[in-house]
């Protein structure tokens, strides 16, 4: 009788452990596409610029045993029908990838690639999921999935700067070093010019 106490925390933790690891993340946005539901986000979350994430897609038919997505019956063979490009933030330029079919994981894809900028993102799906048509736009936010956050918080023991803080500041040194190379030919054309001066000067 004494041990039963002892036990009960042990058996509630691995629970919790066991659900949150086997259903979908909460970090994640829902949508019916036809009879179909998608459940899009990041594999992992949260997601970090500068370590390698990706595109988490889980296709279930609606139609199978019912509304509840944990009940639907798996849509396997997406990967062959169906691609998605992502889009950082505001740019106009996309990455457009490829999904896998995850092994031991029937209805889940994954399109792996590493967010290099913190801020917002989209995926955009396009192909078809057996004989419906898909073009639908998911986009990072409060509600849906996580935004990509900055690494640095949780660097240990050194900070690492991000592949973009990198170009900033290479950016940066290349517009000092493009000034100082200026100052360095006015320089030059001055004291070119004093002493051309001198010179007539002297003649005269």
């Amino acid at each position: 009788m004494s041990r039963i106490p002892a036990v009960v925390p042990a058996l509630a933790v691995t629970l919790a452990t066991f659900l949150a690891f086997a259903s979908p993340a909460a970090a994640h946005d829902h949508r019916n596409v036809g009879p179909y539901q998608l459940v899009v986000g990041w594999l992992s979350e949260p997601a970090f610029a500068g370590t390698l994430n990706g595109v988490d897609l889980s296709v279930t038919d609606t139609r199978s045993r019912g509304a509840d997505v944990a009940s639907n019956k798996p849509v396997e063979g997406v990967e062959k029908t169906l691609t998605v490009d992502v889009i950082a933030g505001g740019l106009t330029a996309h990455l457009s990838l490829p999904l896998r079919a995850r092994f031991g994981l029937p209805g889940r894809y994954a399109a792996d690639f590493q967010p290099t900028r913190s801020g917002s993102y989209t995926f955009v799906f396009k192909g078809k999921i057996e004989s419906t048509d898909v073009n639908e736009r998911f986009e990072s936010g409060p509600g849906r999935f996580e935004d990509v956050e900055s690494a640095t918080a949780v660097q240990y023991p050194d900070k690492v700067p991000s592949g973009s803080d990198l170009t900033r500041r290479l950016d940066d040194l290349q517009s000092t070093a493009d000034q100082v190379r200026i100052l360095a030919i006015a320089a030059i054309v001055l004291g070119a010019a004093s002493i051309a001066l001198s010179l007539t000067r002297a003649r005269r």
